[in-house]
């Protein structure tokens, strides 16, 4: 997992509750187009799930 990665992840952690791209974009400093493409990744190593469309939590 590279420094992105955790930061996405550390940033749906740290706010505890299910959160948009757009938003953890913002939070974590990050483009919201990469984060998109994270979240899939993540998403699919299953450290990242979708409790309702386009919001996303860890797991």
């Amino acid at each position: 997992m590279d420094a992105r990665e955790k930061a996405v992840l550390k940033t749906l952690q740290s706010e505890g509750k299910p959160m948009r791209p757009g938003d953890i974009a913002l939070k974590a400093k990050l483009d919201k187009k990469e984060v998109s493409k994270i979240i899939d990744k993540l998403r699919k190593e299953g450290v990242v799930a979708s409790p309702k469309r386009c919001f996303y939590a860890p797991v």
